[in-house]
Protein backbone atom coordinates (compact mmCIF):
# COMPACT_ATOMS: atom_id res chain seq x y z
CA UNK A 1 0.00 0.00 0.00
CA UNK A 2 2.69 2.38 0.85
CA UNK A 3 4.53 1.43 -2.68
CA UNK A 4 1.16 3.23 -4.49
CA UNK A 5 1.73 5.66 -7.07
CA UNK A 6 -0.77 8.34 -4.63
CA UNK A 7 0.68 11.24 -7.57
CA UNK A 8 -0.73 9.28 -10.68
CA UNK A 9 -3.92 8.02 -7.90
CA UNK A 10 -4.53 12.24 -6.95
CA UNK A 11 -4.10 13.04 -11.25
CA UNK A 12 -6.58 10.53 -12.72
CA UNK A 13 -8.98 11.48 -9.86
CA UNK A 14 -8.21 15.14 -10.84
CA UNK A 15 -8.74 14.20 -14.56
CA UNK A 16 -12.37 12.18 -13.79
CA UNK A 17 -13.44 15.77 -12.04
CA UNK A 18 -12.32 17.53 -15.19
CA UNK A 19 -14.31 15.49 -17.33
CA UNK A 20 -17.76 15.92 -15.04
CA UNK A 21 -17.18 18.92 -15.10
CA UNK A 22 -17.60 19.17 -18.72
CA UNK A 23 -20.22 16.94 -19.27
CA UNK A 24 -18.03 14.32 -21.30
CA UNK A 25 -17.67 10.64 -21.22
CA UNK A 26 -15.62 7.87 -19.39
CA UNK A 27 -15.79 4.34 -21.04
CA UNK A 28 -14.65 1.69 -18.86
CA UNK A 29 -13.38 -1.88 -20.03
CA UNK A 30 -11.77 -4.37 -19.25
CA UNK A 31 -11.31 -8.71 -19.28
CA UNK A 32 -12.58 -11.04 -16.33
CA UNK A 33 -12.16 -9.61 -13.02
CA UNK A 34 -11.22 -6.02 -14.65
CA UNK A 35 -14.78 -6.65 -16.45
CA UNK A 36 -16.49 -6.63 -13.28
CA UNK A 37 -14.62 -3.85 -12.07
CA UNK A 38 -15.36 -1.76 -14.80
CA UNK A 39 -19.57 -2.34 -13.99
CA UNK A 40 -18.75 -1.70 -10.45
CA UNK A 41 -16.73 1.90 -10.64
CA UNK A 42 -19.46 2.70 -13.28
CA UNK A 43 -21.78 2.18 -11.48
CA UNK A 44 -20.23 4.16 -8.07
CA UNK A 45 -19.34 7.14 -10.74
CA UNK A 46 -22.97 7.30 -12.32
CA UNK A 47 -25.41 6.37 -9.12
CA UNK A 48 -22.39 7.52 -6.39
CA UNK A 49 -22.20 11.20 -7.55
CA UNK A 50 -25.64 11.68 -8.04
CA UNK A 51 -26.72 13.30 -4.26
CA UNK A 52 -29.83 15.04 -6.42
CA UNK A 53 -27.58 17.28 -8.28
CA UNK A 54 -28.82 18.02 -11.84
CA UNK A 55 -25.34 17.30 -13.49
CA UNK A 56 -24.94 13.71 -13.72
CA UNK A 57 -21.49 11.92 -14.16
CA UNK A 58 -21.69 10.50 -17.87
CA UNK A 59 -20.04 7.20 -17.74
CA UNK A 60 -20.14 3.61 -19.71
CA UNK A 61 -18.70 -0.30 -19.06
CA UNK A 62 -18.40 -1.35 -22.05
CA UNK A 63 -18.26 -4.56 -20.59
CA UNK A 64 -22.25 -5.02 -19.79
CA UNK A 65 -23.74 -5.38 -22.97
CA UNK A 66 -23.71 -8.66 -23.55
CA UNK A 67 -24.99 -9.50 -27.00
CA UNK A 68 -23.02 -6.46 -28.90
CA UNK A 69 -19.63 -7.94 -26.85
CA UNK A 70 -20.52 -11.56 -28.42
CA UNK A 71 -21.93 -10.13 -31.81
CA UNK A 72 -18.58 -8.49 -31.96
CA UNK A 73 -16.32 -11.61 -30.77
CA UNK A 74 -18.59 -14.07 -32.74
CA UNK A 75 -18.23 -11.67 -36.33
CA UNK A 76 -15.15 -10.23 -36.16
CA UNK A 77 -12.62 -10.90 -33.10
CA UNK A 78 -12.70 -10.79 -29.50
CA UNK A 79 -9.85 -8.33 -29.87
CA UNK A 80 -12.40 -5.95 -31.15
CA UNK A 81 -15.14 -5.76 -28.61
CA UNK A 82 -14.36 -2.83 -26.92
CA UNK A 83 -12.94 -1.13 -30.05
CA UNK A 84 -15.94 -1.12 -32.02
CA UNK A 85 -18.16 0.13 -29.19
CA UNK A 86 -15.95 3.17 -28.97
CA UNK A 87 -15.98 3.61 -32.48
CA UNK A 88 -19.92 4.05 -31.93
CA UNK A 89 -19.36 6.22 -29.25
CA UNK A 90 -16.28 7.70 -28.04
CA UNK A 91 -15.36 11.46 -29.11
CA UNK A 92 -12.60 14.34 -28.40
CA UNK A 93 -12.40 14.93 -24.83
CA UNK A 94 -13.86 11.85 -23.78
CA UNK A 95 -12.36 9.26 -21.56
CA UNK A 96 -11.29 5.60 -22.51
CA UNK A 97 -10.04 3.95 -19.30
CA UNK A 98 -8.71 0.52 -19.79
CA UNK A 99 -8.47 -1.80 -16.47
CA UNK A 100 -5.63 -4.36 -17.21
CA UNK A 101 -3.67 -6.23 -14.50
CA UNK A 102 -1.09 -7.32 -17.41
CA UNK A 103 -1.39 -4.57 -19.37
CA UNK A 104 -1.83 -6.44 -22.00
CA UNK A 105 -4.41 -7.85 -23.40
CA UNK A 106 -4.82 -7.52 -27.23
CA UNK A 107 -8.35 -5.67 -27.02
CA UNK A 108 -7.77 -3.18 -24.16
CA UNK A 109 -4.95 -2.18 -26.20
CA UNK A 110 -6.83 -2.14 -29.21
CA UNK A 111 -9.75 0.01 -27.60
CA UNK A 112 -6.74 2.27 -26.76
CA UNK A 113 -5.51 2.52 -29.89
CA UNK A 114 -8.90 3.73 -31.41
CA UNK A 115 -9.41 6.16 -28.62
CA UNK A 116 -6.56 7.64 -29.35
CA UNK A 117 -7.09 8.09 -33.39
CA UNK A 118 -10.81 9.80 -32.18
CA UNK A 119 -8.75 11.95 -29.75
CA UNK A 120 -10.48 11.08 -26.28
CA UNK A 121 -7.87 10.68 -23.65
CA UNK A 122 -6.93 7.44 -22.63
CA UNK A 123 -6.38 6.54 -18.79
CA UNK A 124 -5.44 2.91 -17.28
CA UNK A 125 -4.79 1.05 -14.16
CA UNK A 126 -2.55 -1.89 -14.61
CA UNK A 127 0.09 -3.66 -12.20
CA UNK A 128 3.40 -5.59 -13.17
CA UNK A 129 5.62 -2.87 -14.62
CA UNK A 130 2.41 -1.49 -17.05
CA UNK A 131 2.56 -3.83 -19.72
CA UNK A 132 2.04 -2.22 -23.50
CA UNK A 133 -0.60 -0.07 -22.63
CA UNK A 134 1.62 2.00 -20.21
CA UNK A 135 2.53 3.87 -23.48
CA UNK A 136 -0.89 3.81 -24.39
CA UNK A 137 -2.45 6.23 -21.60
CA UNK A 138 -1.96 9.96 -21.07
CA UNK A 139 -2.49 9.16 -17.21
CA UNK A 140 -1.80 5.64 -15.54
CA UNK A 141 -1.90 3.73 -12.32
CA UNK A 142 0.76 0.99 -12.21
CA UNK A 143 0.02 -1.40 -8.75
CA UNK A 144 3.81 -2.19 -8.19
CA UNK A 145 3.41 -6.17 -7.82
CA UNK A 146 3.86 -8.84 -9.79
CA UNK A 147 1.01 -10.63 -7.57
CA UNK A 148 -2.43 -10.69 -9.82
CA UNK A 149 -4.56 -11.27 -6.75
CA UNK A 150 -2.75 -8.27 -4.92
CA UNK A 151 -3.40 -6.39 -8.00
CA UNK A 152 -6.58 -6.91 -8.70
CA UNK A 153 -7.43 -6.20 -4.43
CA UNK A 154 -5.58 -2.83 -5.00
CA UNK A 155 -7.38 -1.95 -8.37
CA UNK A 156 -10.54 -1.62 -6.16
CA UNK A 157 -9.30 -0.09 -3.96
CA UNK A 158 -7.92 2.90 -6.23
CA UNK A 159 -11.41 2.42 -7.49
CA UNK A 160 -13.16 3.35 -4.17
CA UNK A 161 -10.46 5.96 -3.48
CA UNK A 162 -11.20 7.39 -7.39
CA UNK A 163 -14.57 7.36 -6.76
CA UNK A 164 -14.63 8.82 -3.61
CA UNK A 165 -12.30 11.66 -4.13
CA UNK A 166 -14.80 12.87 -7.00
CA UNK A 167 -17.81 12.44 -5.01
CA UNK A 168 -16.06 14.39 -2.13
CA UNK A 169 -15.53 17.06 -4.94
CA UNK A 170 -18.54 17.15 -6.46
CA UNK A 171 -20.65 17.32 -2.75
CA UNK A 172 -18.36 20.62 -1.96
CA UNK A 173 -19.65 23.77 -1.87
CA UNK A 174 -16.44 25.84 -1.94
CA UNK A 175 -15.87 26.71 -5.48
CA UNK A 176 -11.97 26.70 -4.80
CA UNK A 177 -12.55 23.16 -3.75
CA UNK A 178 -14.47 21.75 -6.48
CA UNK A 179 -11.71 23.25 -8.97
CA UNK A 180 -8.63 21.83 -6.95
CA UNK A 181 -10.40 18.72 -5.15
CA UNK A 182 -9.32 17.38 -1.74
CA UNK A 183 -6.10 16.23 -1.39
CA UNK A 184 -5.09 12.49 -0.99
CA UNK A 185 -3.44 12.07 2.90
CA UNK A 186 -0.93 9.29 2.98
CA UNK A 187 0.18 7.84 6.39
CA UNK A 188 3.05 5.78 7.24
CA UNK A 189 2.60 3.06 9.07
CA UNK A 190 1.42 3.23 12.43
CA UNK A 191 0.30 6.64 12.21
Amino acid sequence: MRALPFDQIERLAQLLLEVYQQQRTVFLFGNGGSAALASHFACDLAKGTASGSQKRFRVLALTDNVPLLTAWANDVKYEHIFAEQLRNFAVPGDVAFAISASGNSSNVLRALKVAKQVGSITAGLTGFSGGRMLALCDACIVIPSDNMQIIEDLHLSVAHCLFTWVRAAINSYSPAYATSGPKLVTRTAGK
